[in-house]
């Protein structure tokens, strides 16, 4: 009755309908574009109609046999120039994902591209449609079997992508770095880098999620079928944007080798230095094990020092090992000033690290606001060796040596400073190196406790210099501090006639320290 008429899956169409597809879709295809077929034809036509009608335009059976175009969801022609456009502009937020991996899983792993990768509806009909275009007619068996081995092909190509993403850099193990002073601690172990060193394509979630910022006439259109649309293109983009990453990343590496190892042994070289003096002051906390109270406050504040600081230390030197382990570039600091933390960021910086080793960074800035010392070197021992660090340990020959210097440090600060307020702890510790032969760190709050266990020690008219400059700093403090309207708030004549009491007292009080007779036992 209709021997022009085409049959489709519910209706049969005449042939002017496939020449003016064809026409749209070559016009599409030419402006590297896309375009919905549902958009051309009748409204009665449905996606499995429009799929077949598709199939018979010659011009989409010549872009599928080139690759110069994709068919999603049954019914969108997508060019290759307009794909092209899209990956390029998705390439160059991935390195800001990147970043944001180190810290949100928001990073696929392997098992999972692979199994989305082994094709779905759409690829495995773009594959027929270009059985089609090659004449290669065959019967449904047939075309079952090539839809299997183009599946297993997509998921033979996946491994082997993933495999590739897999870089094991050769590095020094544990046991090994403890060997020699120079290399002991230059170098993370192999077994966790190679763990650790895959940073995997992006989610399918954000590259559809990135698609439509990019090309927003998809939800004007009224796309909401993940499934069928967008998915494909994201599985279709997705080892496209892997391949890219893990080349700009190996490229990355070999850039970053350098400064790799220059973290490390910069991070071992200041480490050594800083838990020596930890260890060194931690012994002068023995002194005051029979006073809980001066206990407590000695403990914490060697923990927000010296503690502290070497937490940030260590925190901000393994985030920027790790960005450049993954191939991210980072700025190296012109500052040659320490960085200090929040208390949030030290938290989310631990946080951002690889599997165990975050749980025992976690820990380590846990133990800052605990009330012992010997726990926070506990967890900091634990971080150290997850990290591949090695931690000194003081003995009798290097605490000798530690002693002298520091005593020598000290009595040279004393010597030079002009602060009236700030010379009093430096005196006491040097007092405390004189008579106990400890390095004691202590704070305002601990001070008169401190003094007073020099009772005895010293003789009596040095003891009485020390607290009577003590008393007097505390009096001049106290004005500092007070609100000027304050009852016992000082004016300036009171504070300035304070502080130059103070200084006319420093010269004795530094003669403690340059010549300090030692009272008679």
């Amino acid at each position: 009755r209709y021997p022009e008429g085409v049959p489709l899956i519910t209706m049969f169409i005449h042939p002017s309908m496939i020449e003016m597809l064809d026409a749209s879709v070559d016009d599409a295809i030419e402006r590297n574009s896309w375009i919905d077929s549902l958009t051309i034809l009748p409204t009665l036509c449905g996606s499995q109609d429009a799929y077949k009608i598709l199939s018979l335009c010659p011009s989409v059976q010549s872009a599928l046999k080139s690759n110069k175009a994709l068919i999603v969801g049954e019914t969108y022609v997508l060019s290759d120039g307009f794909i092209k456009d899209v990956f390029s502009r998705l390439e160059k937020d991935m390195p800001s994902l990147a970043v944001a991996s180190l810290s949100t899983p928001m990073l696929g792993d392997g098992k999972q591209l692979t199994k989305e990768s082994k094709g779905g509806r759409d690829s495995a009909r773009s594959s027929e449609l270009n059985e089609e275009s090659g004449g290669r007619a065959g019967t449904e068996r047939g075309s079952k079997k090539k839809k299997g081995k183009s599946s297993g092909n997509s998921k033979s190509s996946t491994i082997e992508i993933a495999q590739d993403n897999e870089e094991v850099i050769p590095t020094k193990s544990k046991k090994n770095q403890r060997k020699g002073k120079d290399s002991s601690a230059s170098h993370v172990s192999e077994s966790k880098r190679s763990k650790e060193n895959n940073v995997d394509v992006p989610s399918e979630d954000w590259i559809i999620d990135k698609i439509l910022a990019l090309v927003p006439e998809f939800e004007e259109q009224g796309i909401d079928d993940r499934e069928a649309v967008l998915k494909p293109l994201a599985n279709h983009l997705r080892p496209m944007l892997l391949t890219s990453w893990n080349e700009k990343r190996k490229a990355m590496l070999a850039e970053n080798s350098d400064r790799m190892k220059h973290v490390l042994d910069n991070m071992q070289k200041k480490l050594d230095e800083s838990y020596l003096n930890m260890q060194l002051y931690e012994k002068a906390l023995d002194l005051f094990e029979d006073d809980q109270s001066t206990s407590v406050v000695l403990h914490r504040h060697l923990l927000r020092t010296t503690g502290t600081s070497i937490v940030d230390f260590l925190l901000i030197n393994l985030d920027v090992y790790n960005k450049l382990r993954n191939g991210i570039t980072v700025e190296e600091s012109q500052s040659s000033e320490p960085i200090s933390l929040s208390p949030g960021e030290r938290s989310s910086l631990a946080k951002n690290l690889h599997g165990s080793l975050s749980a025992k960074a976690s820990a380590l800035v846990e133990s800052l606001d605990g009330k012992r010392v010997d726990t926070f070197m506990t967890a900091l021992s634990a971080a150290a060796e997850e990290s591949g660090l090695y931690l000194r340990k003081l003995d009798k020959k290097l605490e000798k040596a530690l002693v002298h210097s520091y005593r020598k440090d000290l009595t040279s600060q004393v010597s030079l400073e002009t602060d009236p307020v700030s010379l009093l702890p430096k005196v006491v510790s040097s007092l405390y190196m004189k008579v106990y032969n400890k390095a004691l760190q202590a704070p305002g709050r601990a001070m008169f406790t401190a003094v007073s266990r020099l009772k005895g020690k010293l003789d009596d008219s040095a003891y009485k210099t020390l607290m009577d400059y003590h008393s007097a700093t505390v009096a001049l403090l106290s004005l500092m501090s007070a609100p000027s309207n304050d009852e016992e708030g000082g004016s300036a004549d009171q504070i300035s006639s304070k502080k130059e009491f103070l200084e006319s007292l420093m010269p004795t009080l530094k003669s403690l320290v340059l010549g300090t007779p030692l009272a008679q036992e």
